[in-house]
C-alpha cells in the first residue's frame, strides 16, 4: 500500500510539474521577481524530471512484487496554476508533504531493500524542498528536522488535486487558514473546514502545531491558536478534540494521531513562518522582497488565502476506502 500510495504522490507531482513548464513562459517568471527566468525554468524542469522517474521506478517495482497500480486518477491544477506566484508557492507545499509522507511511509515498510529505495527517493525530495524555499525567497534550511505525515494527513493537504481513482486510504477532512498576509510570531489564526460544523463545542477544540525545530507539540486553544515566538519555517497545523471516556463514542469517524488521547478532527493544514529568508533567495528574487516585506509571496492577484496557509480539500469525487 506504501509504495502504490507513493506512485501516485509522484504522478501527481509529475504531472504538476509538466503542465507548470507547458503554462509558464520565461515573462510569467520575471513577473514574478525572478532575476532571470532561466534560474527557476531550470531547477523546475530537473525536479519534473526527477518525479517522472520516480513515478515509472515505483510502477516498475510494484508490478515486479506483484502488485497493482493504481490507474485512472487525473489531477487538476487549476487553482494552482493562476500565476508563478501560486504556482512556486504551491510546488513548495507539494514538496514539503512529499518529504514528510516518505519519511512517515518509513515506518510503514519492512523490506529493508524498500526502505533504502525509499529513503533514496526521499533524500532527492529533501533537495526539491530545498530549491522551492529558495525560489520563494525563504530559508533554504529553516529546520534541523522533517516531519513525518501518515496518509490520511497527506491526503488532507493534497487530495483536492485528485480525482477518479480509488487510493484505498481514508483521509482527513481538510483544513485551511484563512488568514491573509505575511504569518509572524504573534499572529492569531483562523480557520475554515467542513469538520467544523459547531457540533463540537469549541472549547473542547485545540489547534496542534507541529514543526522539526521543536522538542514536542504546541497545543493551544482553538479560539486563541497563535503563532509562538521560536517557531519558524514549515508548521503543519492540526485541530484536534481530547478524548474523555464518556466522548469517546461521540466522535469516532475521524482518524487518530499518534498519541490516544487526542482525536483529529481536521487537517493539518501546511503554513510558513519565513521570518529569516536566506540571502541567496534574496539574489534569485529580490522583487518579492521588496514587494512584500520579507521574504513571502504577494497574492494580490489570487483570491486565495496568503500562500503561506495553502491547503487543498478532498473532493467528493476522489473514493476513498478505509485501509486494511
Amino acid at each position: 500500500l506504501c509504495l502504490v500510495f507513493a506512485n501516485v504522490l509522484e504522478q501527481l507531482e509529475s504531472n504538476f510539474y509538466s503542465q507548470a513548464l507547458e503554462k509558464f513562459n520565461a515573462y510569467s517568471f520575471e513577473a514574478a521577481g525572478f532575476v532571470s527566468a532561466e534560474v527557476p525554468v531550470q531547477q523546475i524542469q530537473v525536479i519534473a524530471s526527477d518525479e517522472s522517474i520516480h513515478a515509472v521506478t515505483l510502477e516498475s517495482v510494484i508490478i515486479a512484487l506483484g502488485g497493482q497500480v493504481v490507474s485512472g486518477c487525473t489531477f487538476d491544477f487549476s487553482a494552482a496554476l493562476i500565476d508563478v506566484n501560486t504556482m512556486v508557492a504551491t510546488a513548495r507545499v507539494i514538496e514539503n508533504v512529499g518529504v514528510s509522507a516518505y519519511l512517515g511511509a518509513l515506518t510503514a515498510i519492512a523490506d529493508p531493500a524498500l526502505v533504502t529505495a525509499a529513503g533514496s527517493i526521499l533524500t532527492v525530495e529533501a533537495r526539491h524542498q530545498t530549491i522551492l524555499n529558495l525560489l520563494s525567497d525563504a530559508t533554504s534550511i529553516p529546520q534541523p528536522f522533517d516531519m513525518a505525515l501518515t496518509p490520511p494527513d497527506v491526503l488532507a493537504l493534497a487530495g483536492g488535486f485528485i480525482s477518479g481513482c480509488d487510493l484505498g486510504v481514508p483521509a482527513n477532512p481538510p483544513l485551511t487558514v484563512t488568514n491573509y498576509g505575511s504569518l509572524t510570531a504573534g499572529t492569531k489564526l483562523s480557520f475554515s473546514s467542513p469538520a467544523l460544523t459547531g457540533m463540537i463545542p469549541e472549547d473542547q477544540l485545540s489547534c496542534q502545531m507541529l514543526a522539526g525545530g521543536l522538542n514536542s507539540s504546541i497545543y493551544q486553544p482553538i479560539c486563541d491558536c497563535v503563532v509562538p515566538e521560536d517557531v519558524f519555517g514549515p508548521v503543519f497545523v492540526f485541530i484536534i478534540i481530547e478524548i474523555e471516556n464518556d466522548r469517546k463514542e461521540s466522535y469516532t469517524t475521524a482518524p487518530y494521531t499518534s498519541s490516544q488521547s487526542t482525536q483529529v478532527v481536521a487537517g493539518p493544514a501546511l503554513i510558513f513562518i519565513d521570518n529569516q529568508p536566506d540571502l541567496i533567495g534574496n539574489l534569485i528574487r529580490p522583487a518579492l522582497d521588496n514587494a512584500s516585506g520579507g521574504g513571502m509571496l504577494a497574492t494580490a492577484q489570487s483570491s486565495m488565502p496568503a500562500t503561506a496557509t495553502m491547503s487543498f480539500a478532498a473532493p467528493t469525487t476522489v473514493s476513498l476506502v478505509p485501509g486494511t
